[in-house]
């Protein structure tokens, strides 16, 4: 499969790389395919939407920040960022996290319903 994206120009994947997400992302729930990228050593990963290229979400790897965080069987979870020129105004989103199982082909997002869990939590601090 070949994609043509914003972040990374063309992509070139296989098949067994699509990742099925069947109720979409919140606020995107009409797109369902996607690929996960991660480049070299990079920070962030990268959920690219295959029906729509141009829409792509950095993710973070919340176990890095909380190793307690809640898990699901077979998933790795991870955190949508909103970037910033100010790496001091970064943040990410722990109340809704995309768990991602790769070996299944399947992720999905849900709302973790705790009050210690912000929508905007500062990656980065002095």
């Amino acid at each position: 499969m070949k994609i043509q994206t914003h972040q990374f120009g063309e992509l070139d994947f296989g098949e067994e790389l699509v990742l099925d997400f069947p109720s979409g992302l919140f606020g995107f729930e009409h797109l369902k395919k996607f690929v996960l990228i991660k480049i070299g050593e990079e920070l962030f990963y990268w959920l690219n939407s295959i029906e729509q290229p141009e829409i792509a979400f950095p993710l973070f790897g919340i176990s890095v920040i909380d190793e307690n965080y809640p898990v699901e069987k077979e998933s790795e979870v991870f955190g949508i960022v909103t970037l910033n020129r100010d790496p001091m105004q970064v943040t990410i989103n722990l109340k809704a996290p995309v768990y991602i199982n790769q070996n299944g082909k399947l992720g999905y997002q849900k709302i973790i319903d705790k009050e210690n869990y912000a929508v905007k939590y500062h990656l980065f601090v002095e």
